[in-house]
């Protein structure tokens, strides 16, 4: 079970960097309604743009401490149930702009591998 858990923190906080840190400004199939980059994608949804620096700051922060849970694993549940919370939100932005299911995908996966991980830690 400690592998199946392992395997799961590092997908989950390496696809969070690769969302907030290697592709924010590229275009996905995946971005609410038809947005160019994450930033815009806030904006599709509604929100202020202090959200996108603090939702990014807390997604970041919440995968490096899931990635450090590896290592001291009394912290792993904290950051996945954190994360599990923000891509609930996330869901929820899909939904609030009536994106086709396809597009809430990846927040999905992320969210049940978060809860997993919430209950094997």
């Amino acid at each position: 079970m400690e592998v199946v858990l392992t395997i799961l923190q590092v997908v989950v906080a390496l696809g969070i960097y690769n969302v907030w840190l290697i592709r924010p400004n590229k275009m996905t199939s995946y971005r609410g309604k038809n947005s160019q980059n994450i930033k815009e994608e806030f904006k599709v949804y509604g929100l202020p743009t202090y959200a996108f620096y603090v939702i990014g700051f807390l997604k970041i922060s919440l995968a490096t401490i899931m990635l450090a849970g590896i290592w001291i694993p009394g912290i792993t549940s904290f950051s996945a149930l954190g994360l599990a919370i923000l891509m609930a939100g996330a869901i929820s932005m899909h939904i609030k702009v009536r994106d086709p299911l396809k597009k809430s995908l990846p927040a999905i996966a992320m969210f049940v591998m978060s809860v997993i991980i919430v209950v094997l830690s």
